[in-house]
């Protein structure tokens, strides 16, 4: 059965974009920063590369983890 997975929109590759950038500014692996916002790195490397919706508290956890406020990151 063919995936019906949709292609990333603009929203989610721009916020996953910011998120990637501060981590590497940060110099953090995928999994210092699950680590640090209690989600799984695999989820984390989906939402950077917009191909996963992220809920409003893991976009917090997402930002507590970068030391960002939300706002930076959308």
């Amino acid at each position: 059965m063919p995936s019906r997975r949709r292609p990333p929109s603009e929203a989610r590759k721009a916020f996953g974009e910011r998120v990637r950038a501060r981590r590497r500014a940060l110099n953090l692996t995928l999994e210092d920063l699950a680590e640090r916002a209690d989600l799984n790195w695999s989820y984390i490397a989906q939402v950077e590369r917009g191909i996963r919706n992220v809920s409003i508290d893991n976009m917090a956890a997402l930002a507590d983890g970068l030391n960002v406020e939300l706002r930076d990151l959308l």
